[in-house]
């Protein structure tokens, strides 16, 4: 299992591009495949590594891991999320200094920028859904889910307040509503 759960993250820690909330999709799809987690507990799973310090995505693996195998689980998929950037890092600062000009790469990054963009949306809406916020029947819950929605992302952008204070706002609000 150990050996498992290494190669999926160290995979997915490859191959993805945008940082942690564009590598949500992917995780999801892999451990609910695998029968590892269920869609309900990834996404406490996600909810939780987003409360926490760090990279959402070495966060959701360090998690996962753990409900997975135990610490040592956590330990493994923690290393194994992070290592290809670790290594990619590595080998872009040997040669920044011959790209960091190059038109080709100039314009493969700025290619890149929408993608990332939908991926994080596509994200968010599977989660939104799986947890009732957006939903075909409209009921209190939903309508107050939307509101907590609409009130931290005005705080956020508008007002610009730090994303740790509207996250326990959020939760003080649904304690008095829910």
């Amino acid at each position: 299992m150990l050996l498992e759960l290494f190669i999926l993250f160290f995979i997915i820690g490859t191959v993805s591009f945008g940082g942690g909330y564009a590598m949500i999709p992917v995780i999801e799809r892999e451990v609910t495949s695998r029968g590892w987690l269920t869609l309900t507990d990834f996404t406490d799973a996600v909810a939780l590594a987003g409360m926490t310090p760090g990279s959402i995505a070495s966060n959701s693996a360090t998690i996962i891991g753990f409900k997975v195998a135990g610490l040592p689980g956590a330990i493994i998929s923690t290393i194994a999320i992070s290592l290809p950037s670790l290594l990619l890092i590595l080998i872009i600062a040997m040669f920044l200094y011959k790209i960091h000009k190059n038109k080709l790469v100039k314009s493969v990054f700025y290619g890149l920028r929408p993608i990332v963009t939908s991926l994080i949306l596509y994200a968010a809406i599977k989660i939104a859904i799986s947890n009732g916020v957006i939903s075909s029947s409209i009921s209190w819950d939903m309508l107050s889910m939307l509101m907590i929605f609409g009130v931290s992302l005005t705080a956020l952008l508008y007002f610009r307040i730090h994303p740790v204070l509207v996250i326990v706002g959020a939760g003080i609000f649904g304690t008095f509503i829910y």
